[in-house]
């Protein structure tokens, strides 16, 4: 034998020995966190009939998607209901508690509590809100706080200065204390005593430094004839005024968006429906800002977050008449006053666009000009009670960053309207799989929907090691049956990745643990674990207390999943 031929006979020798060797069953954990950055682009969809009531009986067939004109395929389609899965099982009392989390399996001998199931994020425009807005919206809100928030939703206070931040509870009393402490708290405004303050609204300026209106440029100099002399403006002075009246607003709204940026991602990692409600009289969101107000609704369609929008200021009249001053006309032949409040009027109307944008980009709701309050948050708390989720990969995407305009239609729209998201932002580099796996994991783990592609029984068992904490342990059984095995040689090869997460009574994502199990099963032992199952333990130690126990199971081909939710109660 040639010595060359010695040498991968060897080899092959050694490897397929290498092989034999090798454990049929390995795994390592670590703690579950999670991110995002996929490049399927989900559209939320909200189809109304001519009474503005949701339309659920859609198919994928009835949707038509347009990416910058060219449609598109629907690679996935789901419809959500807002109504909530059933909740599983609780633990029994005592020192020492053992439970089987699947209620066919083991009913509860006594009703247990339910699992929260509905987040709402309240955010109180406090740096726009004037203060009589203010006192009507709190009063709308307590009422709403006591009569409709029902014992499976948990709600939030923010404001957008940020003075003001209740994280997600059921408890009445801290919402009450909260809004108390909410009041108005503009980011930037004119100092007292400055001259001409107040006289260049920011959309007024909008139209003279960045649209080069030359009207609005003359009335401007006509509206300043009410605190400067005629000889003193000029074309700069102008300038120089709706620059200043630019740079006051930007500071109020930039600061209002980042804060809802912010709610977006803590409310993505609640389990469960999740919305936001903006409560605001509307603030001017100008080019500059659009970028970001995009990338805004593009974290929150992401993470399932709908955003509903409430005017603040109800049944809205800006302003009386065009009222006469005792001031000369301008070129326009209207007097200053008059002057102001045409223009503070168009800037009523446009404050409110952006609130419309977000509601309209993300699947919620715009309540506007209507005095009922507190029906209004009623309305917008609760979800659409249908939204179809249209989810595609773009066709020979770039990826620049670039801005993409969506359109979708219905095949037969008669009689209906829709509300649908505006556009999306292409990512700068592409995902591979590992991230877009992570991902549909992420988004199993926070969420309360039950998947049984995989068949999992939980059982719970927690010891009290003193009156300050507990070792808690969660064991799974997953049965196989279901998942393909990709042949190899001699083995059957799979990887699962599980997901013991904990989350306490209000929702809150306390720990997680994340187990991937490397499947290198010969036949014999394949035979034996699809007959018997396979256990998965984890073990935390945790404080006392009431906690939601949430199981995620995918294999590695993302073809088979489990959810399954459950609660203990540690005393």
């Amino acid at each position: 034998m040639k010595t060359g031929q010695y040498l991968l006979l060897l080899f092959a020798l050694t490897a397929w020995v290498s092989a034999q060797d090798q454990p049929e069953i390995t795994s390592h954990q670590a703690p579950a966190t999670f991110s995002s950055n996929v490049n399927l682009v989900s559209v939320p969809v909200v189809v109304r009939d001519s009474k503005g009531h949701a339309v659920g009986n859609l198919h994928q067939e009835d949707f038509r998607l347009f990416d910058k004109g060219k449609q598109q395929v629907i690679a996935k389609f789901s419809v959500n209901q807002s109504s909530a899965p059933a909740a599983a099982a609780g633990p029994a009392a005592g020192t020492r508690a053992k439970e089987n989390t699947d209620i066919a399996l083991s009913p509860p001998a006594a009703p247990k509590p339910a699992l929260p199931d509905r987040y709402v994020a309240y955010v109180f425009d406090d740096i726009h809100l004037r203060f009589e807005d203010l006192a009507r919206v709190r009063a709308a809100a307590e009422q709403h706080f006591v009569e409709s928030l029902a014992p499976t939703s948990r709600a939030a206070i923010y404001t957008t200065s940020g003075r003001v931040t209740l994280d997600f509870t059921d408890d009445r009393q801290k919402l009450h204390e909260a809004l108390l402490r909410i009041e108005p708290n503009p980011s930037a405004a004119p100092p007292i005593g400055e001259t001409c303050p107040d006289i260049i609204g920011a959309y007024q300026a909008d139209l003279i430094v960045n649209k080069g209106d030359p009207i609005a440029s003359r009335d401007a100099a006509v509206q300043l004839l009410e605190c400067l002399p005629g000889a003193a403006i000029t074309q700069g002075t102008v300038i120089q005024f709706s620059e200043k009246a630019l740079a006051v607003n930007n500071m109020n709204t930039q600061p209002s968006l980042n804060i809802l940026a912010a709610v977006v991602q803590r409310i993505s990692v609640m389990p469960g429906s999740r919305s936001i409600v903006l409560v605001s009289p509307g603030f001017l969101a100008f080019s500059e800002h659009r970028a970001q107000e995009t990338q805004l609704m593009e974290r929150a369609i992401h993470s399932n977050v709908v955003i509903s929008s409430l005017d603040a200021r109800g049944l809205y009249t800006p302003f009386g008449g065009d009222a006469a001053s005792s001031r000369d006309t301008g070129l326009s032949g209207r007097s200053p006053q008059a002057l102001k409040v045409r223009y503070r009027r168009a800037e009523a109307d446009a404050d409110k666009d952006v609130m419309a944008e977000l509601a309209d980009g993300t699947g919620g709701k715009f309540f506007e000009n209507d005095n009922g309050l507190k029906e209004g948050l009623d309305q917008l708390a609760a979800p659409p009670e249908y939204t179809y989720v249209l989810g595609f990969s773009p066709q020979n995407l770039k990826f620049d960053g670039s801005y993409h305009g969506l359109k979708v239609t219905l095949a037969n729209s008669k009689g209906l309207e829709l509300q649908a998201r505006r556009g999306y932002w292409a990512p700068n580099h592409a995902a591979d799989a590992a991230e877009q796996a992570k991902e549909e994991i992420r988004e199993a783990v926070f969420s309360l929907e039950e998947v049984r592609d995989i068949p999992v029984d939980v059982t719970t068992e927690f010891f009290k090691t003193g009156d300050a904490m507990a070792e808690l342990t969660v064991e799974s059984r997953l049965d196989l049956t279901g998942v393909k095995f990709r042949t190899a040689g001699d083995r059957n090869d799979d990887t699962l990745t599980v997901v013991t997460g904990l989350f306490d009574q209000d929702g809150h994502y306390v720990r997680g643990i994340q187990r991937v199990i490397d499947l290198r099963l010969r036949q014999q032992t394949l035979e034996k674990v699809l007959g018997t199952g396979m256990d998965v333990k984890e073990t935390f130690d945790i404080a006392p207390g009431r906690y939601v126990v949430r199981v995620v199971v995918r294999d590695s081909e993302g073809q088979a999943m489990a959810a399954r939710n459950g609660t203990v109660d540690i005393r």
